[in-house]
């Protein structure tokens, strides 16, 4: 299992299919109740910010922060042992049959399946293999993102995210349990390729962020130890559901394979579970029929996620402003979010999930 990862926040259709997984006890255990948004001048003096309860109040409390991998743990959790399950291999090569799905392994050679969903995230090798090249259907969104975690940090703002926003780019942190603390980098950058390797990618950061504010310079110092980073650009996935494009025969796509709506959005893994129940349950109701069920699938959750991921455009600005006065406007926005009616207003439309999960039995 991957242990490692940045902090979510998890709320919506995923925390309703977590219930009734069974799962949400240990999420909530494992959970953090953010109290506080806050945002800080490069002297480290807050600027700007609101309290997290508004996140609570419009999700009727059904809102927490955990690690991704403690809500991957608690997902594997209820189903560990009851199917075959393979680590630390990879798919090669598909090929397709009237009546099979010829896999090729990397390690544990070749077999056949009757159906192959793929869950594998932004740069799925399965859509590779079966639907065409990544840039088909990859839309840049100009950021890119790195987050890792520390032991020992100090300071430490228990259940306070702080933020340090500068024009175009952001440093955040936010302290966890065990005396761990994560961080998260977020900026513009209109190159569209990846940057390969540890040494490279820590020198970008500190090139990008050696010579700001606030804590910066620690920040910068526990990254020097750390070998575990998260490095990443900032893109959705677009690939309309309305026209079958998640799918090609005995193959279909769930989750950031199928419809990132970009790191952040916030919500990929709640949609992804949301996905997966749904597409559960339609080849459960249909009987052996699966391009039946994966119409219904489809065309069931295609349009609530195209409206998350238009939903995303709009609020990715807010991590890294391109100008002063959008940072300005920026920092008012959060003030007002302490009055609830702005915050209702402000976010209360991003927040719902409009979708009525279907009852499958």
């Amino acid at each position: 299992m991957r242990t490692s990862g940045y902090v979510i926040d998890f709320w919506g259709a995923g925390f309703d299919i977590a219930e009734r997984m069974g799962a949400l006890p240990e999420i909530r255990r494992k959970g953090y109740m953010m109290r506080e948004v806050r945002v800080v001048d490069g002297s480290g003096k807050r600027v700007a910010g609101f309290p997290a309860e508004a996140f609570a109040r419009m999700t009727q409390g059904r809102y927490v922060s955990l690690p991704r991998g403690d809500l991957a743990a608690a997902i594997f959790g209820r189903i560990e042992g009851k199917v075959e399950t393979i680590f630390g291999d990879s798919v090669e090569a598909i090929e397709q049959t009237e009546k099979a799905v010829h896999v090729t392994f990397k390690r544990g050679g070749e077999r056949n399946f009757d159906l192959v969903v793929g869950a594998d995230g932004l740069h799925s090798r399965i859509r590779e293999l079966v639907l065409g090249a990544e840039n088909q259907f990859e839309k840049y969104l100009g950021y890119k993102v790195a987050a890792f975690a520390a032991e020992g940090y100090r300071p430490r703002d228990e259940l306070v995210y702080v933020m340090y926003t500068q024009v175009g780019q952001q440093v955040g942190r936010f302290a966890m349990r065990d005396d761990r603390t994560m961080f998260l980098f977020i900026f513009r950058d209109d190159d569209v390729t990846g940057v390969e390797g540890l040494p490279a990618q820590k020198a970008l950061l500190r090139k990008r962020f050696g010579a700001s504010g606030w804590e910066c310079p620690q920040i910068l110092d526990a990254l020097d130890a750390t070998e575990e980073l998260y490095f990443d650009r900032v893109s959705q996935i677009r690939m309309n559901p309305q026209r079958g494009m998640w799918t090609r025969g005995r193959v279909t796509l769930v989750g950031d394979a199928a419809f990132c709506v970009s790191f952040l959005a916030g919500q990929g893994s709640a949609l992804a579970m949301v996905a997966a129940y749904i597409l559960a349950g339609e080849l459960h109701r249909a009987n052996g029929d699966y391009t039946a069920a994966f119409g219904r699938y489809q065309s069931l959750f295609g349009p609530f996620v195209l409206r998350k991921q238009e939903a995303a455009l709009r609020f990715a600005g807010a991590f890294a402003p391109k100008s002063k006065f959008g940072l300005f406007m920026r920092n008012q926005i959060f003030n007002l979010m302490a009055i609830p009616w702005i915050a209702d207003f402000a976010a209360g439309r991003d927040l719902a999930d409009k979708i009525e999960l279907p009852n499958y039995k």
